[in-house]
């Protein structure tokens, strides 16, 4: 028998733990980075960015039905956040705006949450591409694992991540995500079977805060320190 092949159901949590947050800030060379829930409001400037930056995005993300001006369009933005609001609030995924200077920013989320003995997720972002390189995904990546472990109460978060996808790959590094292997054709991504790298951390790998590391090698600066 597997460890899943228990008969018992798993206990209802209807109530999300950690859900709604303001999480932040960490200053960082683009700028101040803080996270927020998606708002209804920030699709004018969600898809003014991802209409400009098809290129820079559509290259790593899953593929999916229709045309990316389609997808993307101010108007398709409304039904998107209302089901992300709708998993939120029965504790399914933490969807979060990220933000540079108050300013929208891209997004990150973690979603497939379950509880019970697994107390699990996976965690996804996206960035401007005008902020790439300057911190921002790091930023946000030690800000939701550090909030995931401590007022969500999960355990364990992973993150895969195309071979090809260097600039993913560092973020994960820097904030301290360990490989833990390959699966071969994992995802549909720009039309094709892609292997992707699988990366985890646990809450006994923390320690102080994923958020506290960064601050610790000079990567960024916390309110206090300014």
């Amino acid at each position: 028998m597997t460890s899943q092949g228990y008969g018992a159901p798993y206990a209802a949590e209807p109530r999300h733990p950690g859900w709604p947050a303001r999480l932040g800030p960490l200053t960082v060379r683009a700028g101040t980075v803080a996270l927020r829930p998606v708002r209804l409001l920030d699709g004018g400037e969600w898809s003014r960015i991802r209409l400009r930056d098809r290129e820079y995005l559509e290259e790593w993300e899953p593929t999916q039905a229709g045309y990316w001006h389609e997808r993307n369009a101010h108007w398709a933005w409304p039904p998107q956040w209302a089901s992300l609001r709708g998993l939120a609030r029965r504790g399914q995924c933490l969807p979060f705006a990220i933000t540079v200077d108050g300013a929208f920013a891209g997004q990150i989320t973690v979603g497939n949450i379950i509880r019970a003995s697994l107390r699990s997720a996976w965690v996804g972002y996206w960035v401007s591409s005008r902020l790439a390189g300057g911190g921002v995904a790091t930023a946000a990546v030690a800000l939701v694992t550090d909030h995931v472990f401590a007022a969500a109460g999960l355990h364990r978060l992973e993150a895969t991540v195309r071979p090809e996808n260097s600039a993913s790959l560092r973020v994960l590094a820097k904030v301290g995500y360990r490989q833990e292997g390959l699966f071969l054709r994992y995802l549909d991504v720009a039309g094709a079977w892609r292997d992707h790298l699988c990366f985890a951390i646990t809450d006994e790998e923390r320690g102080e805060g994923l958020a506290a590391r960064l601050v610790a090698k000079g990567l960024a600066t916390a309110p206090e320190q300014r």
